[in-house]
């Protein structure tokens, strides 16, 4: 497993995901800056909740999605699955690993949201406490919430033979998510909508799927997952090369 990490880091490492990684937190930040007070009311929480509905509604999702093809797409070019397998290396691993690279990117675009979190405070004069509780709860809610989709994207990408088939598919399905979010009995089990559920303070946003409640929330997250990540698993381990 160690191994395979290595080479899925040799294989990013010079990529251009790492200029994608820190679009969001970048985006967000001005929008921030612009957006809030320290004159609010809570103004640690509303900029929390207004970055998380950029940052989470769109930019998240999408980025899932991109870094699921961009860990496949060295394989899927001249014949690259082949030449992967036929090392003394289980399909387990393999899978695993691309999985774990994709959530570890993840895990560095929610510590970069966190840090323009924190600047917009900062640079906005906000008065102390930060109340770390909520903003470490959203950021690794919004991590935890990515799990479903993480796995559905990375069978969506070893199933397709494009780069290009995934990630649209993905722009698809998060276009319509404040759509579906309105929606309590279908929002929280889309994986597309559900980082924004996790992320956005519950004070915010008390219309549709976020009435859920977060035990809840994470039930469905954990329940999607193991399903996605079960398909995607069987799909690749038979995967003929």
């Amino acid at each position: 497993m160690l191994a395979m990490m290595r080479s899925e880091w040799m294989k990013i490492r010079r990529s251009i995901v790492w200029l994608l990684v820190p679009i969001s937190p970048l985006l967000a930040l001005p929008a921030g800056l612009l957006g809030t007070s320290a004159t609010d009311g809570a103004p640690w929480q509303e900029a929390l909740a207004l970055l998380a509905v950029l940052h989470a509604m769109l930019f998240l999702p999408l980025l899932t999605c991109v870094f699921a093809a961009m860990v496949c797409r060295y394989e899927h070019l001249n014949g690259g699955w082949k030449q992967l397998l036929a090392l003394p290396v289980s399909r387990t691993s393999v899978y695993a690993a691309k999985l774990a690279v994709i959530l570890l990117l993840l895990a560095l675009v929610q510590l970069l949201f966190l840090l323009a979190l924190l600047m917009v405070g900062i640079l906005g004069g906000f008065a102390p406490p930060i109340p770390w509780g909520a903003l470490l709860s959203s950021v690794l809610g919004g991590w935890i919430a990515c799990l479903p989709l993480a796995a559905l994207q990375l069978f969506a990408s070893t199933l397709f033979q494009s780069f290009a088939a995934p990630v649209a598919a993905g722009v698809v399905f998060t276009m319509p998510n404040m759509l579906i979010a309105n929606s309590a009995q279908y929002g929280p089990y889309y994986p597309w909508v559900q980082p924004m559920l996790a992320m956005i303070p519950r004070e915010h946003m008390a219309f549709g799927a976020f009435g859920i409640t977060s035990g809840t929330l994470l039930a469905v997250i954990g329940v999607s997952f193991a399903a996605f990540f079960l398909v995607g698993w069987t799909y690749f381990s038979r995967k003929a090369v």
